[in-house]
């Protein structure tokens, strides 16, 4: 198969030149070795100095402890048993979910120890240096919606608990079909957000150090202030699963496994934007993976332990933190739970819908945005998608919402993985991802292969799309019962891992006999 790179390109100078090596295989760009009025460059899209590259196992577990304690996780098994799940085949899914997803992560994280590198100049060496703003604004509008998701829910946590306090805020005259009230309390946490991200990735790491601790013993207190008032978690517990383990099982297990997948299939994509700051890949590994299963799966169990406890004392299954606190009369007890409910939104948000769309924006135009400018605009956008209307119902939210995102980035994960692992063993250019003519041009900056295998993988992944009905038939979603493209529907189900196989085997195939571009 022939090159796709120019047939001239210029020549760039030996790599000996460009990189500065470190310990553990880690380099960073030699001074000179790019111009800096690159249109594909800024010092944010550049790679970080191996002096910056400080990140440790605890600063990563802290991370992930802090991204995984909040009220959409806290609500993930809830959601599960409403769909007919018992507290044992949430937690399991839950579970097998995050080990699953723990994989790419790991995968996609190593180039940034090594290089230093955001996600939008990963995927570079597999699309193109403009082919990359393809997959970018892709995770930047998931990430943008997703930050919009999280600050409503933020903002209805702190109008509930305040209303709790103040009296009143819920019979507010409505705007928009909501109290003013509540849409003033997303306003103010929307600029709460934006005003740390803003302060930049060094203020996020300290944040995330202190919020890690802070929000455990918040759900700690919380299970233990209903473990008083209950004498115990049973009811709940003894619960029998409405779907039991056969055939009714499987058709909600698979859709929701890869729901729940598609929860952090985000940060698979995008973890490089934190581990370029790591001190090595033992950090990363170590941190990501004592960071993510194990705090998910806890805080799952912990969700389900506290709602038992609800059962026992109010005679119904509470699934929302936020609605089971403001039960309580009392203030000191509102006010520690508003606070946590602050900052577990706000750690969770600003690290994993933010800082990526900062990132993919600036990828696209370094010139005219940079990291703060795009955390600006992806709050912007989080409002316009209205966020409100995605989280209506558990169908639409797991099903629908969860399952197409996850079909389309896990796409985009099979495409990096199998660049960087496959393709290219790993080896980088780093200096190449900054230069047009380069070996990463390929055809006017586009990589046709990558194209092609994120068309034809996308298309796998989501083309049979469909609504579930309810009782009545009526569908539950935007997407026809038999699908999209009614062949495709059996797939749909297992949208991420259909999208991350095909397009990792598709472009593989396509790349072999190409010479690995070094």
């Amino acid at each position: 198969m022939a090159s796709t790179a120019p047939p001239t390109p210029p020549t760039p100078p030996p790599p000996s030149q460009d990189l500065i090596a470190g310990l553990s295989g880690r380099v960073e760009l030699a001074p000179g070795a790019v111009p800096a009025d690159n249109r594909f460059i800024n010092d944010d899209l550049l790679p970080v100095p191996l002096a910056r590259r400080n990140w440790t196992t605890y600063n990563f577990a802290a991370l992930w402890v802090g991204m995984a304690h909040n009220i959409p996780s806290w609500l993930l098994a809830s959601g599960l048993v409403a769909l007919g799940m018992d507290w044992k085949q949430a937690v399991f899914t839950i579970a097998l979910a995050n080990l699953i997803v723990l994989g790419p992560m790991l995968l996609t994280g190593h180039a940034g120890p090594k290089y230093g590198i955001p996600f939008p100049v990963l995927a570079r060496a597999s699309f193109g240096l403009r082919g990359a703003n393809l997959p970018a604004l892709i995770r930047a509008a998931v990430a943008c919606a997703w930050f919009g998701i999280q600050t409503w829910i933020g903002g209805v946590g702190i109008f509930t608990l305040l209303g709790k306090i103040f009296g009143g805020w819920a019979s507010a005259s409505e705007m928009g079909g909501q109290p003013w009230t509540l849409w003033l309390c997303f306003g103010l946490f929307w600029v709460i957000e934006l005003a740390i991200i803003y302060r930049g990735m060094d203020t996020l790491r300290r944040f995330e150090n202190w919020a890690a601790p802070f929000v455990i013993v918040g759900a700690v207190v919380l299970l233990i202030w209903v473990a008083v008032k209950a004498g115990g978690f049973g009811p709940l517990l003894d619960q029998p699963s409405k779907l039991g383990w056969g055939a009714d099982f499987w058709p909600v297990f698979f859709p929701s496994l890869m729901g729940m997948i598609a929860f952090w299939a985000t940060l698979s994509l995008n973890i490089p934007d934190f581990t370029r700051f790591g001190a090595g890949q033992r950090a990363q590994v170590w941190g990501q993976s004592l960071g993510l299963p194990t705090t998910m799966t806890l805080f799952a169990l912990l969700s389900v332990l506290v709602t038992s406890g609800s059962q026992a004392v109010y005679g119904e299954a509470i699934w929302d933190p936020v609605q089971l606190v403001a039960r309580t009369d009392n203030v000191f007890g509102l006010l520690y739970a508003l606070v946590t409910v602050l900052i577990a939104t706000i750690s969770v948000n600003i690290a994993a819908n933010v800082v990526s769309p900062a990132y993919d924006l600036a990828n696209l135009a370094p010139k005219l945005i940079n990291f703060r400018t795009g955390a600006l605009i992806t709050g912007v956008v989080g409002v316009l998608i209205m966020p409100w209307k995605l989280t209506e119902t558990p169908e639409l939210y797991i099903f629908t919402w969860l399952g197409l995102v996850g079909g389309l980035l896990g796409t985009v994960a099979g495409i990096l993985i199998a660049d960087y692992w496959i393709v290219r063993r790993t080896v980088l250019d780093l200096a190449d991802l900054y230069r047009p003519g380069g070996r990463y041009w390929y055809t006017q900056g586009w990589n046709w292969r990558a194209v092609v295998a994120f068309a034809i993988g996308g298309i796998l992944a989501i083309g049979g799309s469909y609504s579930t009905v309810d009782a009545n038939g009526t569908a539950q979603g935007p997407f026809p019962t038999d699908g999209l493209i009614p062949v495709l529907k059996p797939l749909a189900d297992y949208g991420w891992a259909i999208g991350l196989a095909s397009s990792l085997l598709l472009y593989t195939l396509l790349n072999l006999g190409e010479r690995t571009r070094r």
